[in-house]
């Protein structure tokens, strides 16, 4: 066939695979048509078939377009019938190119023209062939020593340069791509240069493995090292009568375990853990486990405690200097130490603050804990979701460690310290567990003197701990959970307390953390007052502090550029200081439409004065509202509108309006929501002024839950409530006459500033809130 150019053959698509000349393959026939092709094949009398591969494995009825043009015409030298198909054995023996097609059934026929072998030979072809034996004898001693011999062999008996190439080429991993690229190459210059990066990459990738093999062999004889001199170091040690470091190490344990006095149990259970190391290599994956747990376990305080100090009149004067007013916490904190002293063997109090942020629940825990002396330590468990952080992991999770509460009181170093749980309304929950359950066990004073850590998995009391939870609000707070701890609320601080606290705690502290004397800076009480009034409003003081703080970097950067004159903050200054002022009285709202009457809302920021705006809509029939209005508000509107109806008579209101419009009633801001009973009697003076056509009074300001009878019920946060009205400069408050007992929460100030209206009766609060009523109603 050499001497052909052209001829006509049966041709076998292949896949994943290229048949070079010179070599052999088996190859696996399946496909109808290529059993087709083969039995032609052998049928002639040379057995000569085309070998062509595939561009995709995936075509299992290739075309001619689905096959490289470049193939190789080889000679069937076996063929194995079997019921799969047959398997046979080619050996190539001549470069060929597809020229077109003669017949596709049954088989693949093609007429090829056989491609010459290359001749080309110069000195750049003799120095690429010695470059690739150069290349190809590094390889060869790179690969596993039982096939060096086999591979040195084969390569010295091929001597022509294409026939090395397709050698290297088959025993190559390379990608088809690259297989075809040999195949098809012209000369034997682009041949050997294709070969030549094929071996380079190979012979990099086969050194790195080498190395990365030497260096992991390298390790293991070390460690294999080091484990033989540790057992020799150990069998010399024994004979001299000298300790090994493990033996060392387990004494030094031993003897701590001695001086730490652990209760009977706990000593027996290190003592097993003791015996366990003594018997571990310190190599051993759980020695460092075990000792860190033996380690904790003796750090403990298993009887360590502070005393208390019992002066109460000394632990008065701590909590006054740190803090203003806040009387009720202190009475119970004097209360407490009052019991200590008279029966020392009382459990410690289990408190929780609730309040708006920024009124000093965090920070007067640790005045408490200076007033008793206790150590004091503070976790926050605002977002916890895994109640293993409190309770700890089990020892046979990787990386386990001690809950929060055991770490806590290892930190303290006694037993009794005052430990503060901040924002335990914000606990999270999830697949993970539920922290709230977790901290049941562990605030519960008839469970805790056992409290058992999954870590430690040892019982310690924590009876003696002072517990302190804060929350801004208790609507999240579990209610088993939350009968667990007594409640003490911190309500807003008014205008006058926040001046006060600001003259004797906030400048003075801001002022010393800017670098900056109270000479050089003065603030008077007048810009304090006006700070308050028209630069915060919050129900605690924490913004006010920020503002504070601004001021003293101003007056710090002042200071340091030189100009040491004493400064002096005036009202009128602040807006350069500050910026503009942010909250501005109502204006107009000093005189109140038809259909609008102020309200009082308690929020987890203190109080809040709400207007509720009412609306005729002519021709309507519904009742809208708008406000993101909670279901139990819709409820008292609802409530509202039904008893105004009722009594549209003696409230001098035609029934006639009513049934013949609608009413929309809104409660800015819309973007807020707002839930709750104690808007009733609000949404009622709000309906009837809006009916009778008479406004309510702009001064007065009210809150209650309301029935369909008439009857106004009491309702919460009665000192938020009147502190915000005052903030407001509202000075007259409808409230439920059974919440008269709340007023002696506020300050006295406070409380001679405002007029108190109680009322028992719906009727009652529409005379004093809306005047034109008042006549029509003494009437009916």
């Amino acid at each position: 066939m050499s001497d052909i150019a052209e001829t006509t053959l049966p041709a076998l698509p292949v896949k994943n695979s290229v048949l070079f000349p010179y070599l052999l393959i088996p190859i696996s026939v399946g496909r109808p048509a290529s059993l087709a092709a083969v039995e032609a094949a052998l049928a002639s009398e040379d057995k000569t078939i085309a070998i062509f591969t595939q561009r995709s494995a995936l075509v299992e009825e290739p075309k001619p377009d689905d096959l490289y043009p470049v193939g190789t015409a080889g000679i069937i030298k076996r063929m194995v019938r079997s019921d799969e198909g047959m398997s046979i054995l080619v050996q190539g023996f001549q470069r060929i190119e597809r020229l077109g097609v003669v017949l596709e059934q049954p088989y693949l026929n093609v007429r090829v023209r056989v491609l010459a072998e290359p001749q080309d030979t110069d000195t750049e072809v003799e120095a690429l062939q010695r470059a690739v034996g150069d290349l190809a004898n590094r390889m060869i001693t790179l690969v596993q020593p039982q096939v060096q011999a086999g591979l040195n062999q084969i390569f010295s008996e091929v001597k022509k340069p294409l026939h090395q190439v397709y050698l290297l080429g088959s025993l190559l991993s390379l990608d088809l791509e690259k297989e075809i690229a040999l195949l098809s190459a012209s000369t034997q210059r682009e041949a050997l240069q294709l070969i030549h990066g094929y071996l380079t990459h190979e012979v990099q990738v086969l050194e790195l493995r080498n190395q990365i093999a030497s260096q992991a062999q390298t390790e293991i004889s070390r460690q294999q090292r080091e484990h033989m001199l540790r057992q020799q170091l150990r069998a010399i040690q024994s004979e001299l009568g000298e300790q090994s470091p493990e033996q060392a190490d387990v004494a030094e344990l031993r003897k701590r375990m001695e001086e730490a006095h652990l209760p009977e149990l706990v000593a027996k259970e290190v003592d097993k853990e003791l015996l366990r190391l003594e018997r571990m290599s310190s190599s051993a994956p759980d020695y460092q486990i075990t000792r860190a747990y033996v380690e904790l376990t003796l750090e403990l305080p298993w009887d360590k405690t502070t005393e208390d100090a019992l002066d109460l009149v000394h632990a008065r004067e701590i909590l006054d200097e740190d803090h203003f007013d806040l009387d009720e916490v202190k009475d119970r904190i004097i209360e407490h130490l009052a019991v200590m002293k008279l029966n020392p063997q009382a459990k410690g109090p289990i408190l929780c603050f609730v309040g708006p942020p920024g009124v000093g629940k965090t920070s007067v825990g640790q005045s408490i804990a200076r007033a008793l002396g206790r150590r004091f330590e503070r976790m926050s468990l605002g977002g916890l979701h895994d109640e293993a952080e409190l309770r700890g992991h089990r020892r046979t999770y990787v990386g386990a460690m001690p809950g929060r509460i055991i770490r806590a009181i290892r930190q303290a170093g006694v037993k009794n310290p005052l430990l503060m749980l901040d924002e335990v309304d914000k606990l999270g929950r999830d697949f993970r567990g539920d922290p709230a359950a977790a901290l049941m066990e562990i605030l519960d004073p008839a469970q805790n003197f056992e409290f058992r850590d999954n870590y430690l998995d040892l019982p310690f009391d924590l009876s003696s701990v002072f517990f302190i939870t804060t929350a801004n609000s208790l609507d999240t707070i579990p209610r088993p959970l939350l009968d667990r701890m007594e409640l003490l609320r911190l309500a807003g601080y008014s205008d006058e307390e926040k001046l006060a606290i600001a003259k004797r705690y906030l400048i003075p502290r801001r002022l010393s953390e800017a670098g900056v004397s109270a000479e050089q800076l003065t603030i008077p009480d007048a810009t304090v007052a006006h700070l308050i009034r028209r630069y915060t409003r919050e129900a605690g003081v924490r913004e006010l502090e920020r503002l504070i703080g601004q001021i003293a970097r101003k007056a710090a950067t002042r200071i340091a550029q030189g100009k040491s004159d004493p400064m002096t903050v005036t009202r009128a200054e602040l807006a350069d200081l500050l910026g503009p002022e942010r909250f501005f009285a109502e204006k107009a709202r000093h005189e109140l439409a038809p259909g609008v009457a102020v309200g009082l809302a308690w929020t987890e920021a203190g109080g809040d004065v709400l207007y509720v705006e009412a609306a005729l809509l002519p021709e309507g029939k519904d009742l809208t509202l708008t406000g993101q209005l909670g279901e139990v508000m819709q409820e008292s509107a609802k409530a509202a509108k039904s008893y105004v109806w009722s009594r549209a008579q003696s409230l001098a209101i035609s029934k006639e309006a009513i049934r013949n419009s609608g009413v929309h009633i809104h409660v800015p801001a819309g973007a807020t929501p707002k839930d709750g009973p104690s808007a009733g009697i609000t949404l009622v003076t709000a309906l009837a002024s809006l009916y009778a056509d008479c406004p309510a009074r702009s001064d007065t300001a009210m809150t209650g839950e309301i029935t369909l009878s008439g009857l106004v019920l009491p309702v919460g946060g009665i000192k938020e409530k009147v502190l915000a009205a005052h903030r407001a400069g509202i000075r007259r408050i409808i409230l439920p006459a059974d919440n008269r007992q709340d007023l002696s929460k506020l300050p006295e100030h406070v409380k001679s500033d405002m007029q108190f209206i109680f009322v028992e009766h719906i009727e009652e609060a529409l005379a004093a809130a809306i005047p034109r009523l008042a006549e029509a109603l003494q009437g009916a």
